[in-house]
This record gives structure tokens, sequence and C-alpha cells, in this order.
């Protein structure tokens, strides 16, 4: 009898080490497509082949290639990378040529945004004409909204220290004019999702990806089934690895993930509803037996399943909560919250006697 051979697999530590990548371009590696991996995307459990890392080390120039094609840069360094200004790199950033591909909160509390320096050098030889003469303008913003990637609660000495210690600095030398769009934030988003989305293969996990960056009010008027909501929770990925340990950072990161531009939400909730609509359709959330699940009546509900691009001022290609508990009661299958109702009811009419009331 014949056994089927099953390939060899490495944990991605494992992989990472012997790719000679550090841990966050080995992450870096496996979102962008170099390094395929198998496995849950959003588990955290990826693995990587034997044959795919051999394929790698087999590679000209490994590792040093390997380690170009994931390496970061920030604002100073990207700007000496195209040989441009500081301010002329900040203001294409904001206009969306310039696409961010991770980000972190410095000291201050500021955010710093990191580029793929492949990128930046294939736009610095492809958009020369950007990089000389007049700026690009941004759009420019009808309403105040909260600023993204502006210091949260800090003090004026820290916003400048701030800026005397940051690359970002250059938006506060007179580059930027006042009132004008910062797409840096919903591009990031935008490109974080779309790598989720090329990772997994679930419905249900591409639903979650998409509704990751909505507001929760929002998440439950596109989803007012309980469960269904409780089945996105659990496969809602982690857009941002790690979590400020002040409130004040914790508050601009959730600025950061969750949408806030008009069209840009638009966008999110039609691609939202065709997603769960697909996710339907392969299997329904867990339940208990005879629950029917609830039904959205949405705008999104009866327009298109194929919700149309996005407009705005992107160029380029909440806070995740916590878990919401799924109200069932466990074995009887009846829910939760009926059977402490009845508990009450029950519990009032032995405390009341005969003919008397009880007071509210």
């Amino acid at each position: 009898m014949s056994v089927m051979e099953i390939p060899e697999t490495l944990a991605a530590g494992r992989a990472a080490q012997e790719l000679r990548l550090k841990r966050g371009e080995f992450e870096l590696a496996t979102q962008m497509g170099h390094v395929r991996t198998v496995g849950g995307a959003l588990s955290g459990r990826r693995r990587v082949a034997r044959g795919e890392v051999e394929r790698l080390r087999r590679a000209a120039g490994f590792p040093g290639a390997l380690r170009e094609r994931v390496r970061t840069v920030g604002t100073a360094e990207g700007a000496e990378l195209m040989d441009i200004s500081l301010g002329r790199f900040t203001r294409l950033a904001r206009a969306g040529y310039l696409v961010p591909v991770r980000f972190y909160l410095n000291r201050y509390r500021a955010v710093v945004w990191l580029y793929l320096a492949e990128e930046l050098r294939a736009f610095a030889s492809s958009e020369p004409g950007l990089l000389t003469g007049r700026l690009p303008r941004t759009r420019t913003r009808t309403e105040p909204r909260n600023r993204t990637a502006r210091v949260g609660a800090g003090s004026c000495a820290g916003a400048r220290a701030e800026a005397a210690l940051d690359a970002e600095a250059a938006e506060a030398a007179g580059e930027r004019t006042a009132g004008e769009e910062d797409c840096r934030p919903r591009n990031w988003r935008g490109r974080r999702i779309g790598l989720l989305l090329h990772e997994s293969d679930d419905r249900w996990e591409r639903a979650a990806i998409v509704g990751s960056v909505l507001d929760p009010v929002q998440l439950a008027e596109l989803v007012p089934d309980p469960y269904e909501r409780a089945c996105l929770n659990r496969f809602r990925p982690d857009l941002a690895p790690g979590r400020p340990a002040s409130e004040a950072g914790r508050e601009v990161m959730g600025r950061l993930l969750t949408a806030d531009d008009p069209d840009e939400i638009s966008w999110h909730r039609s691609s939202l509803t065709a997603l769960l609509a697909d996710a339907r359709r392969d299997r329904q959330a867990p339940r208990p037996s005879g629950t029917a699940p609830a039904l959205a009546h949405t705008p999104e509900s009866a327009s298109a399943t194929e919700p149309a691009p996005p407009a705005g001022p992107v160029r380029a290609t909440g806070p995740a909560g916590t878990c919401e508990p799924v109200p069932y009661g466990g074995r009887h299958g009846r829910p939760l919250l009926t059977r402490l109702r009845g508990r009450r009811v029950r519990g009032r009419e032995a405390a009341v006697p005969l003919g008397g009331s009880a007071d509210r």
C-alpha cells in the first residue's frame, strides 16, 4: 500500500532563520508574496514548505537580494534614496503617490511611516517629473475631522520635540497647506487589507478582514445578527501587531486602524456586503439549532454585489475590538438572556403574595 508523501514544512521562526531574515522582514516577505506559505493566513501559524526555503536559498544574490526586496525606510532615508527634499517626499506621500507599507508610533506618539525602498527607487525612475518643479496638491478636506497622522494627546513641548527628532517634521516646515487631505492612513489601510485578502481563501475570514476597518456602529448596522458578528470577530485580523502602552497611544492607533473618509467607508461597506453574501452561501455562522439568522436591510444590500472603485485621492494600487460574546446559554440551546429573564420573573412571583404587586 502506497503512502501519500506529505511535504515537510517549517514553522515561521525556523523558516525566517534559514532564510536569514529578521522577524519583521519575514512577515513582510510573506505578506508581499516573496515567501509562499501554507496554512491559515489569520491564525498566526503560517508554515513554509521546505522546497520553498530551498528555492529561495538557491536564488541568485541570497540572502542580500531577498532582504533588499523587503527593506523599509522612513521619510529621511526615503528622501535621500530618491534624491529629493524631506518636504517634497512628505508632500508626495500625503498626496498618495507614495504608499506606506508599515508604521509605528515614536515616543512622542507621532506616526512614523515606513516605505519599501524598492518601490521608492522604482517611482523615482518612472516619475522623474514629480521629483522637481511644482509640488502636487492633495485633496482639500470639506469638513474638519480628526487627523490620523498627528500626535494624539501630547503637549506642545512634546509636539515640538517630535518635530525636531522625527523625519515627519518636514510637514511642520511650511511644506503643508492647511486643510489638505493626508492619504497615507487611508492608503496604508487599503494596502494592508489587500495583502490580507491575498493570503486568505476562507470567505468568512475575507469578510472579517474588510470589516476590521469599520467602527462597531457601522459593523452592527451591516451585520445585525450577533452570531455572525461573533464569527467576524473571531476571524478579525490584527492589522497592526502590538499595542501602545499609553491610552493616548492607543487612541492614535485606533484612529489609524479605522476608516474615516466617507468614500472609503462607503467602499468598505459595499465590499463587506458582497463578501458576507458569499460567506453565507458558503456556510452559515455557528449558532444554536433553531435560531434563525437576522437579515440586514441596508442600502448596500439593494445595490450591485460588486462595489465600484473608490473615488478620491488614492493614487496607488476601530481599533481592533474585543470578541463579542455569543448569546448562547450552553448545552440547553436556549439564549442566555432569555434564561436569566425567566429566573428573574420566577423569583418575583415567589416573593410577591397572592393579590399583591411587586415594586419596580
